[in-house]
């Protein structure tokens, strides 16, 4: 009876064995399943994105030093057209007119409105990034772009990491890593600037300006110079996903200095209308 005990003993643990594995198994293959699910969703999400009003609170790295701003953006997707208001001044940019430049209520001397081009000095200068890039968009190409690139080790590099109530939102937090985020040697090709590089590569042109000290602006580089590029937009991505609509309302990005920028979106209304005249300078409630 002894050996029959242990025996059926010995049976019982390898079961137990057994089922824990596969439950382990299984729970791997659902928390995986659910990171690539949770990207698709949100991917669908920014793609189903008409309109956008929010307060964004900007926080970026320029020079080693946080640059800290508050604005309130209406946004429409196509045709774009947006509207910014950050601390007195005022941005219009509608596609297809004023001959591609914003218009500019500066809020201060010489009082008057200025027309400038997004990709200016004026208005690029200390900005990782151009009225371009405003809205959501810009964060889906990137994911897309690191999906494509991790194939199927995306489940080691993009990981749910729980849920949490974030600015009163139910949210699940999303890290993004990109471990082997480093700078690489790249040829300057014909007629390319550092902004056409970047936008090829999914990098970020304000990372590969200040990286590159030597040139002043994003189209000092001629052909055959080589510049140093990131091999990834960003080391780490912590964001925050809005439960119920499955878009972001925070994101937290580092680079290999640490904290390069983070993007809060509050008071977030997705698809609520935007009257036409809110694009317009004569709009009632604008200074233009």
């Amino acid at each position: 009876m002894r050996t029959k005990i242990n025996y059926t003993l010995i049976s019982i643990t390898t079961i137990c064995i057994c089922l824990v594995l596969a439950s382990f198994s299984y729970k791997q293959k659902k928390t995986a399943m659910g990171s690539l699910e949770m990207l698709n969703d949100i991917l669908k999400s920014i793609s189903n994105v008409k309109t956008l009003r929010y307060d964004l609170q900007r926080n970026e790295r320029v020079k080693g030093k946080m640059n800290y701003t508050e604005s309130k953006v209406k946004l429409q997707v196509s045709p774009r057209k947006l509207y910014i208001s950050i601390l007195g001044q005022e941005v219009l940019w509608t596609q297809g007119t004023n001959n591609g430049n914003a218009l500019i209520n500066p809020g201060t001397f010489p009082y008057m409105n200025l027309n400038l081009d997004p990709m200016g000095s004026l208005m690029r200068k200390n900005q990782h990034h151009t009225i371009y890039e405003l809205g959501m968009d810009y964060l889906a190409e990137i994911l897309r772009d690191g999906m494509k690139h991790y194939g199927d080790q995306l489940n080691k590099h993009f990981v749910i990491m729980g849920e949490e109530k974030y600015m009163g939102v139910n949210c699940y937090k999303l890290s993004v890593a990109f471990p082997d985020f480093s700078w690489e040697p790249y040829t300057v090709k014909k007629d390319e600037s550092i902004v056409t590089i970047a936008a090829k590569l999914h990098v970020s042109e304000f990372m590969i300006l200040e990286k590159n000290a030597k040139y002043s602006w994003y189209n000092d580089i001629t052909a055959g110079q080589i510049i140093q590029v990131p091999n990834a937009y960003a080391k780490l991505f912590l964001l925050m996903i809005d439960k119920e609509r499955m878009l972001p309302i925070s994101e937290k990005i580092f680079d290999d200095k640490g904290l390069f920028e983070t993007y809060e979106f509050y008071n977030l209304q997705v698809n609520s209308a935007i009257a036409p005249e809110e694009f317009t300078e004569d709009y009632k409630d604008y200074h233009f």
